[in-house]
């Protein structure tokens, strides 16, 4: 494996929308959302160690889900947590990561990516980011995997390119959420992606970028580069993590930079974002309910998404297109078309009957 690989995953998120099984305690990317036997943080894990050498990838989450993490992930080290001590997205991570590579290895190659995506082909993933280390190795370049889009979606970001004949594109610009005839537009022009939030670039190229785009960051962050791989990086990140400023790498950097590119791809991506998400990737039985963990009977009803702990029984009766989520003590019941409401919901909930639920 080449040593010059290196990988963040960024594994700081609490997944709200998948309540009630993903909470601030225990978020999605700990869970086996798929009931396959590995959470979403370990197949992200093992799916980048097929290219990256396993002491090259770092995890990037809050401070208070280190024992989740090294639970989870055998034989990673401390020193390859990146521990946040305060929320403040995605620049911030992505620097400090950098720069933690960057001082143990100047001609690095990294990929930034969430931890709780699905990937379906992961055979043709593993080819497109040697596609994108083998480009950004040679070029000064800041690079995003684009995904070839199915259907004019309106819950992701866009990405459009330069109409060429190369297999790696000039992005021309980053679009937030479109309405439907937007995207319908984007989807029919050709030259649009939806942005998966994956980005590949040598650690000289993003640094080179934060210089320039995002300088107070940079010069916070470099203070402590002295500390950086040592006893003494804890408390740095401690001191000053929460002075950084709170933005995106898309904002930040992304959308200000002239040297971005995008490899369109197609691999059977995912982003897990909802419920309905999930149901789209599981088996259904011949009335297309998708379970995931119970035992069920099902009378009359249909396009349904359950989940349950372990060997749960549940009969459904007359229900059509809900999400029926049990967890302990926690039942949800909700049609598949309000789930957006849930993120309200957790408020209620907390609002009602405290913290210990969410």
């Amino acid at each position: 494996m080449n040593k010059n690989y290196y990988a963040v995953i960024m594994a700081g998120g609490v997944g709200s929308r998948f309540w009630p099984v993903s909470t601030q305690k225990f978020p999605k990317q700990f869970h086996d959302m798929l009931g396959k036997g590995d959470s979403l943080l370990q197949k992200t894990f093992k799916r980048l160690a097929k290219l990256i050498p396993q002491e090259n990838i770092l995890i990037a989450t809050n401070k208070k889900y280190k024992e989740l993490v090294l639970s989870q992930l055998d034989g990673v080290t401390e020193q390859q947590l990146l521990l946040e001590p305060a929320m403040r997205n995605t620049a911030p991570c992505i620097l400090y990561a950098a720069l933690k590579i960057k001082q143990k290895n100047s001609d690095a190659v990294m990929i930034v990516a969430p931890s709780d995506h699905w990937i379906d082909n992961e055979e043709e993933f593993i080819k497109n980011i040697q596609t994108s280390f083998d480009e950004c190795a040679k070029k000064d370049m800041l690079m995003t995997l684009g995904i070839q889009p199915t259907y004019p979606n309106t819950g992701y970001g866009y990405i459009e390119f330069e109409k060429a004949d190369v297999e790696i594109k000039k992005v021309n610009q980053f679009t937030e959420k479109p309405d439907l005839q937007t995207a319908t537009q984007f989807f029919e022009s050709g030259n649009y992606v939806w942005n998966a939030g994956i980005f590949i670039w040598s650690v000289k190229s993003i640094i080179t970028a934060f210089e320039k785009y995002l300088p107070e960051m940079n010069t916070l962050f470099c203070q402590g580069a002295h500390a950086f791989n040592t006893d003494f990086e804890d408390d740095f990140i401690e001191d000053n993590y929460a002075n950084a400023e709170n933005i995106s790498i898309d904002y930040g950097i992304m959308q200000n930079a002239t040297n971005i590119y995008t490899l369109p791809v197609d691999f059977g991506w995912n982003d897990l974002g909802t419920w309905s998400s999930l149901y789209e990737k599981l088996d259904k039985d011949k009335n297309n309910n998708a379970i995931v963990n119970a035992n069920t009977i099902f009378k009359d009803a249909s396009n349904n998404m359950v989940s349950t702990s372990k060997n749960k029984h549940v009969v459904i009766q007359g229900l059509d297109d809900f999400i029926i989520v049990e967890k302990e003590d926690v039942l949800l019941i909700c049609p598949k078309k309000n789930e957006q409401e849930i993120k309200q919901i957790v408020a209620e909930v907390k609002k009602k009957f405290g913290d210990d639920l969410i």
